[in-house]
């Protein structure tokens, strides 16, 4: 059988718009081709983004890296150039420049020179000009854009050096040239604000100048210093848990990587409210950060392991790794993320990410449990001087202390005269006799019957998630208080009233089971904005 091969290269028109489509998203694009200039050896890299008096949206990302000569910019604007000598290098499928430029614009120009003495080039893909043309039509002249030469000498003079001009921008705000001259400035503001602050995450380890894991590098936008963002807060926070592990490669070879955790502090054991800000401590940034060869490829996600809660803001997830594990981990062509297998995935699941999460936990809800109580003074006062009117006339059992250092009680009700044991508390506050918040209460029950001062009453727990979703929420509505308080203070004199000797075990598996039913109940609640209260 005869197997005749054929040459069928894509349709250039249909290709290269298809490619505009392969998800990018504006930051993600532009430290893709960051990346480049990095792997060029870059130590400065600045960056315009701004809009003319039409609204004509303008990129330029300049470097000083090792630049092009005529073949090299040929075969940097190919798609899918040729790979670079080093394996480490940022970029990697020679595909990042090009997808992630027309994600966004339909003119992509590369402006470059190998050293300060040679004159620069320029290459375009015009997607117009493509289409018009049918081919696969590089435009390559040495009449250069102007503002670009400008910048170019600017940053790299007398220097080798690369410009990468956006054009002909129809993709980053939708309708910009149709809108008001405030609203698109506002608009491509956000965009300026947002694209420095990831860039200040991607690149935190080429951006300070004290780690010394990558090469440094100066990156500005629009002028101003790009600042590096550590996820992992430092200087403030408690690795708690690291481990190097091995990985076996599929040519037999063997790789590492490494996992670290990190406890952040809470916002009140920031130094400075400045300090905390800067932290962003929340629920978007919680999560697993993932480094290839130093730089930030994905962030803040649990990678399908656990959701987002706001119980685990505290924990932050290093885990580097290094090229030769790009194939292990199924790394995208934006480098934006990896897949983990399965016994990966187990492995963070089951091994090593529970007990940094419990410790997480554990300190977030005792920095809450401190703000609850703060916020709790004072909120049961008027529930307290309510039952105090009303005791007599709500009637119930007649309870005596009969010994305060062991807790017995005399309990005197329509069915008898029973000795029992009830908790001994004191008021804490002046009047606080009839309804007292504590934090715990034995099995995690919500409250419990006990005597204060000679009188019945009840604690409430306030480490019980229905306090914290039910109470704190409505805490300032005097009505509201009166009406729960009432309510649990109420059950505490029913049982007085019914309860006997062989009894008191089935009340108080009562209050545990209904504990625990309204602690799911109220699961799925949205959980308080305790500091911005507390505020």
């Amino acid at each position: 059988m005869t197997v005749e091969p054929i040459n069928l290269p894509p349709n250039p028109e249909r290709m290269i718009e298809g490619l505009r489509d392969t998800g990018y998203e504006f930051n993600t694009a532009v430290a893709d081709i960051v990346d480049n200039s990095i792997a060029a050896h870059a130590t400065k890299v600045q960056l315009w983004l701004s809009a003319d008096m039409q609204r004509k949206i303008r990129l330029l990302i300049v470097d000083n890296g090792d630049g092009m000569n005529r073949q090299g910019l040929i075969n940097a604007m190919q798609y899918g150039s040729a790979a670079r000598p080093s394996a480490a290098s940022l970029g990697k499928y020679g595909l990042g420049l090009k997808t992630a430029s027309t994600a966004f614009c339909k003119r992509l120009s590369v402006i470059s020179r190998p050293d300060g003495d040679t004159s620069p080039l320029m290459a375009t893909w015009d997607l117009n000009h493509v289409a018009v043309a049918k081919s696969w039509e590089l435009l390559l002249t040495d009449d250069c854009d102007p503002e670009a030469i400008e910048q170019l000498d600017a940053v790299a003079p007398y220097h080798a050096g690369t410009v990468v001009l956006w054009e002909q921008v129809d993709r980053l705000i939708k309708d910009f040239e149709d809108k008001k001259a405030g609203w698109a400035k506002k608009a491509l503001q956000t965009k300026e604000d947002d694209l420095r602050q990831h860039l200040g995450m991607i690149y935190q380890r080429f951006l300070d100048t004290k780690d010394k894991r990558a090469a440094n590098v100066e990156i500005e936008l629009n002028g101003k210093p790009v600042e590096a963002w550590d996820p992992f807060q430092r200087h403030y926070s408690e690795l708690v848990a690291q481990q190097t592990v091995p990985a076996e490669l599929a040519d037999g070879s063997t790789a590492e990587f490494t996992v670290k955790a990190y406890i952040l502090p809470r916002d009140e054991e920031f130094p400075s409210k400045e300090a905390a800000a800067l932290a962003r401590v929340g629920n978007d940034t919680q999560g697993i950060y993932i480094y290839r060869e130093e730089r930030l490829i994905h962030a803040a996600d649990w990678l399908g392991i656990y959701r987002r809660e706001p119980h685990y803001n505290l924990i932050r997830v290093e885990f580097s790794f290094d090229n030769k594990l790009d194939d292990a981990f199924h790394l995208d062509i934006k480098k934006s993320q990896i897949i983990l297998n399965e016994d990966l995935a187990q492995w963070l699941e089951d091994q090593f990410l529970p007990a940094p999460r419990r410790e997480a936990n554990r300190r977030r809800r005792e920095g809450e449990q401190k703000k609850i109580a703060k916020k709790s003074e004072g909120a049961h006062d008027n529930s307290n001087n309510n039952i105090r009117n009303r005791e007599a006339d709500a009637g119930g059992a007649e309870v005596n202390v009969a010994d305060p250092n062991t807790g017995e009680v005399v309990i005197k009700n329509q069915h008898g005269k029973f000795r029992l044991k009830l908790p001994m508390a004191e008021a804490q506050r002046p009047g606080e006799v009839f309804v007292q918040p504590v934090n715990g209460i034995t099995n995690g029950l919500l409250f419990q019957p006990v005597m204060i001062e000679q009188h019945r009453a009840v604690q409430i727990n306030t480490s019980h998630p229905y306090y914290s979703k039910v109470y704190v929420p409505n805490l300032s509505k005097s009505v509201t208080m009166q009406g729960l308080d009432s309510l649990l203070w109420a059950l505490c004199v029913a049982e007085h009233s019914t309860v006997r000797d062989n009894t008191n075990e089935l009340f108080r598996d009562l209050r545990y089971e209904v504990s625990r039913i309204l602690e799911k109940l109220v699961e799925t609640l949205p959980d308080p904005e305790i500091e911005k209260d507390v505020a």
